[in-house]
Order: structure tokens, then sequence, then C-alpha cells
């Protein structure tokens, strides 16, 4: 059983960065692929961008590219999301999760551990 917690969420301005955390244990975090969600007020929960097994493939969400980076580090059994240029629109709860094969996807559906999120908020 993997236990995830997300740190680095906050009140920042739009243009601004932060660096979101997810730390792993209990489990073979480092077999696992993963990635981060997010959820906008009253909007439906969306992929953000995920990472395989190697860190070789990722994937973004359209909104995201260029702006956003998602990597981890195997050692210390944690991912990180990178969060450059924020625009409001990118103001929501984050939430990283990870799955049990290496392949990296934007379908919720395939992730068996999340993490209880953390707030992100963009002003204008």
């Amino acid at each position: 059983q993997v236990q995830l917690v997300e740190s680095g969420g906050g009140l920042v301005q739009a243009g601004g960065s932060l660096r979101l955390s997810c730390a792993a244990s209990g489990g073979t975090f480092s077999t696992y692929a993963m990635g981060w969600f997010r959820q906008g007020p009253g909007k439906e929960r969306e992929s953000v961008a995920a990472i395989s097994l190697s860190g070789s493939s990722t994937y973004y969400v359209d909104s995201v590219k260029g702006r956003f980076t998602i990597f981890r580090d195997h050692a210390k059994n944690m991912g990180y999301l990178q969060m450059n240029s924020l625009k409001p629109e990118d103001t929501g709860v984050y939430f990283c999760a990870t799955k049990r094969r290496w392949a990296a996807s934007p379908r919720a559906s395939e992730y068996d551990y999340w993490g209880q999120g953390t707030q992100v908020t963009v002003s204008s």
C-alpha cells in the first residue's frame, strides 16, 4: 500500500512559480508511473502531467505545455511538478497519483493510489 502526500501549494500571483512535491511511502514507488491531476472550482478533475517509470516518457495537457515540468527522484521516493508562468486558470487542488504499471497515462482510472491534494491559488 502506497501513501502519497503532496506539498508545495499556496497563493501566488500570475506569472509566478511553484514547485509541488509528492512524497511516497509504504510501497515500491520506484516501480510505478505517476501523474499529477487537478480540480479547479466547479470543474471536473483533469490530468495535468504524467511520467513513466523510467522518466523517459512524459505527458502534458496542452494548457500547461512549456510551463510545467514533471520529474521524479527514485532515490528519494519523490515526485515533483514544477509550475512556471502560472495563470489564474491553473487554480485548483492538485493531486499526485501512482499506478502499478510503467507507462505514463493521463487516464485517472488507471491510477491506484492518490494523495489528499494541495491547494494552488493563482491571483490575477
